[in-house]
């Protein structure tokens, strides 16, 4: 059954995704401290000849906590973080340590959605860089180091795009597969309201017809008003068996309810017998020569249930002729009365006041491939004909 538990709220973000730990956002900046310490051991040993150094060192390296703020605002970070790193990029010689938070800070844009602040800050970095390195070192080859970052940060993008399109992936799926269980659900929300409509439909209305016949009886004729009880009992009964096998579906926990086997072609004869007892005469021809699927089995029941429901409560009728028949690769179910048949259906035989009988049977043959069409029978009432193609054996 496709009911499922809500997701752990711990592990699973809103879109389906996994969360991250807690202290996964302390990553980038731990690791971009920890990478810059040896350039800041490195200008404090020089610190008294060239202070402005240690300066942009500690600049960088304060730069790394802005990146605890880039997910909420990605593309402001990306610019603060560049425009503080750019002094100690141009400043500092060997591995440029201090565009560790710059790197961390252009992927962490591009995968948030902030493409164009992250190409922006690595164009700004093209041209602004060599200025800077030239300004501040004063050597024509100093513009060499920016040009190079420049040129590592546009290979960043790239990585933070494909981080970025797999994420997107990843959420497309983690969407559709919500999306295909939350269809699932309400597949068997509607197929559980329709087994209640048919299960209690029928019994109420036979419960109904048989009190009614009791009470009629009950002076003149008291031994016809006791088959009546002992029919409204064993009416009764049965739905209870079949409502509680429908709700033991619905338990999350514990064991499940006891069901009942599911009604087959078996208990027409006995639905038949129970309408013949409260005086409709009903005439049943078994054409059948093979044994079709349960969910056909179930289906063709349903359909001679509501049908026989209908006609108790509105047609009027007093003969009653079912008809089940093999013809190529369908199984073909007739319900043909003599009553006035179903008040206010329209062409199709839905009812226009928005009765659930008639659409419950359409969808019950549809659900199985087949077709479901109703038409006046000859010299007047209804007659209900349902079609399930013989090939299609998986209940739906």
């Amino acid at each position: 059954m496709p009911w499922s538990a809500p997701s752990d709220a711990r592990t699973h973000g809103p879109e389906g995704g996994r969360r991250r730990p807690a202290g996964a956002i302390w990553f980038p900046v731990v690791l971009s401290v920890l990478v810059q310490l040896p350039g800041v051991l490195i200008a404090a040993h020089s610190a008294a000849e060239d202070p402005w150094t240690l300066t942009a060192v500690l600049v960088a390296v304060a730069s790394s906590f802005l990146l605890l703020a880039g997910r909420a605002h990605p593309g402001v970070v990306v610019v603060a973080v560049a425009a503080l790193c750019v002094p100690a990029i141009a400043l500092t010689t060997g591995p440029p340590l201090a565009a560790i938070p710059l790197a961390f800070a252009v992927v962490g844009a591009v995968v948030r959605s902030a493409r164009v602040w992250a190409w922006w800050t690595v164009a700004g970095i093209a041209v602004v860089g060599p200025v800077s390195a030239l300004l501040l070192v004063g050597r024509p080859e100093a513009v060499i180091r920016p040009l190079i970052i420049a040129l590592v940060l546009t290979l960043l993008v790239g990585v933070g795009e494909a981080i970025r399109g797999r994420r997107e992936r990843y959420r497309d799926i983690s969407r559709q597969i919500a999306a295909r269980r939350e269809a699932a659900a309400e597949a068997e929300r509607l197929r559980i309201a329709r087994e209640l409509h048919d299960v209690l439909a029928h019994s109420l209305s036979q419960i109904s017809v048989q009190a009614g016949v009791g009470l009629h009886l009950f002076d003149s004729r008291p031994e016809k008003a006791r088959e009546s009880l002992e029919a409204i009992r064993a009416v009764s009964s049965q739905a209870l068996e079949e409502v509680r096998g429908v709700l033991g579906f619905l338990r999350t926990e514990g064991y499940p309810a006891a069901r009942a086997p599911e009604p087959d072609l078996a208990r027409i004869p006995v639905l038949v017998d129970t309408y013949r007892r409260a005086g409709l005469d009903v005439r049943y021809d078994d054409g059948m020569t093979s044994v079709p699927p349960a969910a056909t089995q179930l289906a063709l029941y349903r359909i001679v249930q509501e049908s026989l429901t209908n006609i108790g409560r509105h047609a009027q009728a007093a003969t009653v002729s079912i008809a089940l028949r093999e013809t190529g690769e369908e199984y073909v179910l007739t319900v043909a009365d003599d009553g006035r048949g179903i008040p206010g259906a329209d062409s199709a035989g839905t009812p226009v006041d928005g009765g659930k009988g008639m659409i419950g049977m359409r969808e019950r043959a549809e659900l199985l491939g087949g077709a479901f069409s109703t038409h006046e029978t000859a010299g007047g009432g209804l007659t209900v004909e349902a079609r399930i193609p013989r090939q299609k054996t998986d209940a739906a």
